[in-house]
């Protein structure tokens, strides 16, 4: 994230307090945005679409497109899409009506279906990670560029209300010179997740630990060196077993995708480790956050103590809430280009993965 888009986050998000405002103004309600989406077979795309329906005083549902009809058939009658409307993705893209496509395709689909969107001039909300190179990302971000439209990453954690504090937090300087940085996020995976995850040479950390990347990269930027360490522990080519360290001129952090963890998700966490204090998220969902400080900071005491973090409308229901507000004009998405692709660049190494 730039310094301005630093600043920028920390005028829109609402403080370190989290005070809401509501206005008291009587004006009419805005047009509701037009969205469709393409695939239906990422991981999340169930969970995306859930979202912008029940989001709908921000958007329009217009359709939804599944190529693949097997895929389509399993899906079509299941919510979120026993209701949608299905069209091709010709009638998508040339629809003059909608704004912004979610593209929740198959991974090696992601970007090259979102660099068409891009040239049918829609804003995207795209989901992770942006493919297995660095190259074609970098080339959605500069048509994106080109025709002025803003590509939103599906990083979920980025508006997670742990995250947005300790963002803040890190921001405000309240944790010092940060020194050191740890995240993990595990699962036990099923035979099935094993077979589809082990197309992909990144392996676990690749497909599920971005999201902790991500956040890394908004707390330290692109780090000096990576250094990637993967076990494969069954007889399959997925790399169920990684970690990844990361060097920075002042701080070493690590990040850890364990694929055999029946406990994964309440042990999942995210530790900031500072000269002036520390935050420590675990879980991730629902959020967990200890703030330790070496004095106090604005209403909060010096000590270790457990923050009372607001409850979360749902996963992905902020980043929605954010990107209506930047279609309109109201605001600039916080993470930028530059931040994107310095998150695409430092995956592929954390999985042992050549950049280009």
């Amino acid at each position: 994230m730039s310094q301005t888009s630093r600043r920028q986050f920390l005028r829109t998000s609402g403080g370190l307090a989290f005070a809401a405002t509501t206005s008291l103004a009587q004006s009419p309600p805005p047009t509701r945005i037009r969205v469709a989406q393409i695939g239906t077979k990422h991981s999340h795309a169930s969970g995306k679409l859930s979202t912008l329906l029940h989001l709908r005083e921000l958007y329009a549902v217009v359709g939804v497109c599944e190529e693949d009809q097997e895929q389509r058939e399993r899906v079509s009658s299941r919510h979120p899409y026993k209701d949608c409307q299905w069209m091709t993705r010709d009638a998508i893209l040339n629809h003059p009506d909608i704004q912004l496509i979610a593209v929740e395709t198959e991974i090696d689909q992601l970007v090259p279906t979102a660099i068409q969107c891009l040239q049918a001039g829609k804003h995207i909300h795209l989901d992770k990670p942006a493919g297995q190179t660095v190259a074609p990302c970098r080339a959605m971000h500069a048509e994106a560029t080109k025709r002025k439209l803003t590509i939103q990453m599906g990083y979920m954690l980025r508006y997670n209300p742990a995250f947005e504090f300790l963002f803040r937090a890190v921001e405000a300087g309240w944790l010092g010179q940060i020194t050191e940085v740890h995240g993990h996020m595990g699962k036990q995976a099923s035979p099935s997740l094993r077979k589809e995850l082990s197309q992909y040479p990144g392996g676990g950390l690749f497909e599920l630990a971005c999201h902790l990347v991500d956040a890394l990269i908004t707390v330290l930027g692109k780090p000096d060196a990576v250094v990637p360490i993967s076990l494969k522990t069954r007889n399959d080519k997925f790399l169920d077993n990684q970690l990844a360290t990361f060097r920075y001129p002042n701080a070493l952090a690590t990040i850890g995708s364990n694929h055999n963890d029946p406990f994964g998700g309440p042990r999942r966490q995210f530790t900031v480790i500072g000269t002036e204090g520390s935050i420590e998220i675990r879980p991730l969902e629902p959020p967990s956050l200890t703030l330790s400080l070496k004095k106090a900071r604005d209403s909060y005491k010096r000590g270790r103590q457990q923050i009372v973090l607001p409850k979360s409308e749902g996963r992905y229901h902020g980043e929605f809430r954010d990107f209506a507000r930047i279609i309109r004009g109201e605001k600039a998405l916080a993470w930028d280009a530059k931040h994107d692709i310095a998150v695409q660049e430092t995956l592929l190494k954390a999985c042992g993965l050549p950049p280009e």
